[in-house]
């Protein structure tokens, strides 16, 4: 649907700054046209910033906006190829909800708009509210209405600021899936903003988490999360245990490390270290927490990591898994998450255990980043 011609949106140095406050630092960066791409990052990290700038409702302190070979840094808004929908819907109350629809279309004096209406709206699967006003519609149906005037326009990239933050959480999650199928019928360059880690991954083609106006990682959701290559990407997409680690062999496609006087394995490709100092790093849900002493506990050794002499402190069950902190001889807590699957009994709390994972499941990081950035405290939540 979207007349695109191959257009990627490309920022090149694109710096802000708000006085002696840097929002946006020197950033340079393709997003693919027809690509659903995310900005992910905590508040304050610039990613809205981000997004005015492209959108015209800022302007660049430094650097410039393209869509394809046309530059638009200094065009009006309104003479961008690009529309914004933002977490407010901005509907016209007191028109109907095809009439909103076709606000943009009207004053571009486009004849058919009807028909253009009336297929967006079907798009959106709201036909049937046509000519109901906003204030009759959920909020999830709402946001549908906002998403398909931003459309009918067809830009070459439509703007999302934080679209969803505004619904429950059952909605949110019902909207993630229905924004995917839209974009993938329209073939057009969505770029997301969002602090939400959940939404980004479902959504997203592509996530760039920003942090402190810069990217720290960009790459394909299941790339960020498996692979992180900093403690604050670890951290804030999903969980992770970080314990302190020195290497003692590097032979191959391996990485040795001594973890508190234990051993333990991560392949190159996931080692991110300069010296040899690092945080080897690991996903709870990635890890086997076995009663302490198991006899199998040898063979697993030689397959894969094991962390001995562990002591469970609090179980914490949470349906679809139970979640379990082991302090670790080091008196460190160390995160497990055990799916239910009903294989055997819940493990209690003081019982002795060994951590087990996969080699391949481990990450090393530099040890001169702070192990706790990117951790989200409830405060940071929204």
């Amino acid at each position: 649907m979207a007349d695109t011609d191959g257009r990627d949106l490309r920022l090149e140095r694109l710096t802000k700054r708000f006085g002696d406050f840097v929002a946006v630092n020197d950033l340079s960066l393709t997003v693919p046209q027809g690509s659903f791409f995310a900005l992910l990052g905590p508040s304050g990290c610039g990613k809205t910033t981000t997004l005015r700038m492209v959108a015209g409702l800022e302007d660049p302190s430094a650097g410039s906006v393209h869509i394809g070979d046309q530059e638009i840094t200094k065009l009006r808004p309104y003479k961008r190829p690009v529309n914004t929908v933002f977490q407010s819907y901005a509907l016209f109350p007191h028109l109907s909800v095809s009439d909103n629809v076709a606000f943009g279309l009207r004053r571009r004096g486009v004849k058919d708009h009807s028909e253009k209406t009336r297929d967006m709206l079907a798009l959106v699967q709201l036909e049937e509210y046509a000519d109901r006003r906003p204030a009759q519609l959920s909020g999830g149906q709402q946001q549908r209405v906002a998403l398909a005037r931003a459309l009918v326009n067809h830009p070459g990239v439509l703007l999302l600021d934080e679209p969803l933050g505004a619904l429950d959480l059952k909605l949110r999650r019902q909207m993630q899936i229905e924004l995917k199928r839209i974009q993938t019928e329209v073939g057009i360059t969505f770029v997301h903003v969002t602090h939400d880690q959940e939404e980004a991954m479902t959504m997203a083609d592509t996530i760039a988490v920003m942090n402190q106006g810069l990217i720290e990682q960009l790459g394909a959701p299941a790339e960020l999360y498996e692979n992180p290559r900093t403690t604050f990407v670890a951290n804030f997409l999903g969980q992770s245990n970080l314990v302190r680690a020195r290497v003692v062999d590097r032979a191959g496609d391996a990485v040795v490390v001594d973890c508190q006087g234990q051993r333990a394995g991560v392949q190159v490709a996931r080692s991110h270290a300069d010296s040899s100092e690092g945080w080897l790093g690991v996903r709870p849900e990635k890890i086997f927490a076995r009663p302490g002493g198991s006899s199998e506990l040898a063979d697993l050794a030689e397959r894969g990591n094991v962390l001995t002499g562990g002591r469970i402190t609090d179980v914490s069950f949470v349906g679809v898994s139970t979640q379990y902190l082991v302090r670790m001889p080091w008196d460190q807590e160390l995160m497990v998450f055990e799916q239910n699957t009903g294989q055997r009994a819940p493990l209690k709390n003081g019982d002795e255990v060994d951590l087990v994972w996969a080699a391949e499941h481990s990450f090393l990081l530099d040890a001169t980043q702070d192990a706790e950035a990117g951790v989200m405290r409830p405060e940071d939540k929204e």
